[in-house]
């Protein structure tokens, strides 16, 4: 370590010794699990980080049935929408949605995460439909602004297959953190929003919203991921907990919407 009077950090070589430590101890951890497994299966607390929107909507509603499976499983959940340090906040696994680039975890992908831009009937009948996205300008939008502070962009598809950005804020007349508070501004009729589909999924389908400028409207490039540390051996309860919601999301419709199927609810 290096020590000054007021703080100790670790040296290049401390922190290569605790990576492998940390390597050591999972194993022990996974080795005394397989044992527990094999005498009355997964048991122990499995925690997760998920945001607040997907954790409420798509991984709470697995829960009970995970537990039921493994009742002698306990599990812990942080809501929250910041990144959180895996290995050093204590989680099994995080899932997070975004454009994924830490190659120290293992990542495996659940769904691709496209957008829609959505207003409701009401909205588009009072200030009329845009028909290119330079119309946007002239219409009342709905904002996203991420924890870090930057607004969430909009893409639009070019005719020569270029992408162009365009920012909501000068538009913006309601600027919101929470995707889901998005979804429901939109179907309240405040403006144009642009929303995860897999949230305005239920929306679209029930005709409280409407798709907006579809021909044009980029998707992204973003999907939803469960992310864990390289590990050697993967404890049991982490590993079955794990195959137990990988296979729920799965099977969720509403996570894997394909882009084509929107055109049928475009305004």
């Amino acid at each position: 370590m290096n020590r000054t009077t007021r703080t100790i950090k670790l040296t290049e070589e401390g922190e290569a010794f605790l990576r492998q430590a940390r390597v050591a101890l999972a194993a022990l951890d996974a080795a005394v699990d397989t044992v527990a497994t094999h005498r009355g299966g997964p048991s122990g607390r499995v925690r997760i980080s998920t945001s607040w929107a997907f954790g409420r909507e798509q991984l709470m509603p697995v829960l009970p049935g995970l537990m039921s499976r493994y009742p002698a499983l306990s599990v812990e959940v942080d809501f929250d929408d910041r990144v959180v340090d895996l290995v050093r906040d204590g989680y099994d696994f995080v899932i997070r949605g975004g454009d994924i680039r830490d190659s120290n975890l293992v990542s495996r992908p659940i769904f691709r995460l496209n957008r829609v831009l959505v207003a409701s009937p009401n909205y588009l009948e009072r200030h009329g439909i845009p028909q290119t996205p330079e119309e946007l300008r002239t219409h009342r939008l709905i904002a996203r602004r991420f924890l870090g502070g930057q607004l969430s962009p909009w893409s639009f598809s070019a005719e020569n297959g270029s992408v162009t950005t365009f920012d909501p804020a000068n538009a913006a007349v309601l600027t919101l953190s929470a995707p889901e508070a998005v979804v429901q501004a939109a179907r309240d009729g405040v403006g144009i929003g642009q929303v995860g589909v897999h949230l305005a999924w239920e929306s679209l389908r029930s005709g409280a919203l409407k798709v907006v400028l579809h021909r044009y409207h980029h998707a992204g490039d973003y999907e939803m991921v469960v992310q864990y540390p390289h590990r050697a051996l993967m404890a049991p309860r982490v590993q079955a907990t794990l195959d137990y919601v990988m296979e729920a999301f799965a099977k969720d419709k509403n996570l894997h919407v394909p882009l084509e199927a929107l055109a049928a609810y475009a305004a």
